[in-house]
């Protein structure tokens, strides 16, 4: 009888241990639940989920649950995550919304040996500390080019293609003379347009935004608006509407991404003919500017490490390649960059061409302006310039009003 009893106290026990382990493992299981949010790039299942994949049969410990949000929802429920001191492990999020949230002390910083795959030129744009760590990696790049009409150049009288800006307005009273067409349209109003082209003269800061350079760059600016040298929607229509106008001929030059070569292409066949792409348009520092989507991790997140792990095989030489190859987006990894794919280029294939034109240009990048009220600032710089094209202010006061509020915001 009290061996019976004996012998039923081991079971109890036993059971008692095996669920008290179950829920060891379960509760490990969930802590070890890496969850990743991207941005609107659900359509690229079958090269995310691969990735995924392979990174979780490498990591039998690690599942990961990946979450696609819509793009305009990104940085509300990004915050409202770490608010909640709940978020995700690794969230793709914009640069500007990165930098936010970096500068409030909110993310986990990656040391320099963690950003060892990455392009130089685009890790400065990411840095901490004077350069000491970086608030994000990269995730993957977009470069504007230029698109041209092969007939207006021509016609314009136009022998050598224009490098800068100062090169391509020389020509805009040429341009409409002999073609009735405008130089370009830079829709110079439409969002941070402006602030990109002050940053291509190192003209965008609180203490030389009001300098002499930046007054004499305005009024060029003002003296080609009030002569008609660049259309009138300039101050009103976006790069949407610029495109328009350059695949119905009204434009010579066009300043875009290289996903827009496919669009002439299919909605304007006969200008497309005579479409070709170059370098895109720099100031006087002779850099390109770029766009950057980034990886972020929140100081809270649960699963830090293992989240800087994965984000780094999600940008190794090898996926970044794949990605690129599928989009019209340029890989940060510096190994994928150097790749014959982004060297070798045909003439009769402009999207060959604009790559290897892309990976050049990202060779030689600026650093975006990094400051904590971009929004605010190109809200107030796009209302002073348009006050200024239309003579309702002087350039000087308008911009001297953007300094102070500049340097009263860093």
């Amino acid at each position: 009888m009290k061996n019976k009893k004996i012998f039923l106290l081991i079971i109890i026990i036993l059971i008692v241990l095996s669920c008290f382990l179950g829920v060891s493992k379960r509760t490990a299981k969930e802590s070890n639940e890496l969850v990743f949010w991207t941005l609107q790039l659900g359509t690229f299942s079958e090269y995310i989920q691969p990735i995924i994949d392979e990174f979780e049969a490498s990591h039998p410990e690690i599942k990961i649950l990946w979450v696609d949000i819509p793009y305009s929802e990104g940085g509300k429920r990004t915050l409202a995550s770490i608010l909640s001191d709940n978020p995700p492990d690794l969230i793709n999020a914009t640069p500007d919304f990165s930098a936010l949230l970096g500068g409030k002390n909110t993310l986990y910083e990656f040391s320099k040996a963690d950003v060892e795959q990455y392009i130089p030129s685009v890790m400065n744009s990411l840095t901490l500390n004077d350069g000491e760590s970086y608030y994000a990696l990269p995730f993957y790049a977009t470069t504007a080019i230029t698109l041209y009409n092969k007939d207006l150049v021509q016609k314009t009288g136009i022998k050598e293609l224009p490098k800068n800006y100062e090169q391509m307005y020389s020509y805009a009273q040429n341009s409409l003379d002999k073609t009735k067409a405008y130089i370009t349209m830079p829709t110079i109003n439409e969002n941070d347009t402006f602030l990109k082209i002050l940053n291509k003269y190192d003209l965008a800061s609180p203490d030389k935004i009001n300098s002499e350079d930046t007054v004499m760059l305005v009024n060029e600016y003002k003296n080609l608006y009030e002569k008609g040298l660049i259309p009138k929607e300039s101050l009103t229509q976006t790069h949407r509407e610029s495109l328009e106008k350059y695949m119905s001929g009204q434009i010579v030059f066009y300043n875009g991404g290289a996903n827009f070569i496919n669009l002439v292409k299919e909605n304007a066949p006969d200008v497309f003919k005579n479409t070709d792409i170059t370098y895109q348009i720099t100031g006087s520092n002779g850099k390109y500017d770029f766009s950057l989507m980034n990886l972020i991790i929140p100081k809270s997140a649960k699963n830090k490490e293992s989240a800087k792990e994965f984000a780094k095989f999600l940008t190794n030489e090898e996926n970044q390649l794949k990605f690129a190859k599928l989009t019209t987006v340029m890989p940060v990894n510096k190994y994928a960059l150097n790749n014959e794919y982004f060297k070798n280029s045909s003439e009769d294939d402009l999207n060959s061409k604009a790559r290897t034109l892309c990976a050049k240009q990202l060779e030689n990048t600026l650093t975006p302006v990094d400051i904590k009220n971009q929004k605010d600032l190109t809200a107030r710089l796009n209302k002073v310039l348009a006050e200024i094209l239309l003579n309702k202010t002087d350039t000087k006061k308008g911009l001297d009003e953007i300094s102070l509020w500049w340097g009263n915001n860093r």
